[in-house]
């Protein structure tokens, strides 16, 4: 059973930086497309960021925290990690990792099989 597991999260001031982790566990991480999505009260999921399987993958963003975001896979460990720098009152969002092996847009949540339990990021102003 494929499992994953964020953490990271947790209550900031604007301007400052957050790394989210998320282990795998129990799956073929090197197969899977890794992606990032975030969800704000009374708000659907929202894609985040990225990155694509095998060596030096390919990685998107979503145009709200591009420039500021940065996403990584260490396959070795079989972690993925986000990190969000110059954070925002509207980054604040349950923060969710997935995983999948399907072919698709990795910013579809849609063609990701397996999903964290998200971890809480809290932005004040």
């Amino acid at each position: 059973q494929v499992k994953l597991v964020e953490s990271g999260g947790g209550s900031v001031q604007a301007g400052a930086s957050l790394t989210l982790s998320c282990p795998v566990f129990g799956g073929p991480f090197r197969e899977f497309g890794i992606g990032w999505f975030r969800q704000a009260l009374g708000r659907g999921r929202d894609f985040v960021a990225a990155i694509s399987n095998g060596i030096g993958g390919t990685t998107g963003f979503a145009d709200p925290v591009k420039g500021r975001c940065a996403i990584h896979r260490d396959n070795a460990k079989s972690t993925s990690t986000l990190q969000i720098d110059n954070l925002k009152p509207e980054d604040t969002a349950v923060y969710f990792c997935a995983g999948r092996q399907t072919h698709g847009p990795g910013d579809n949540g849609y063609y990701y099989e397996h999903w964290g339990q998200g971890t809480q990021v809290t932005v004040s102003s």
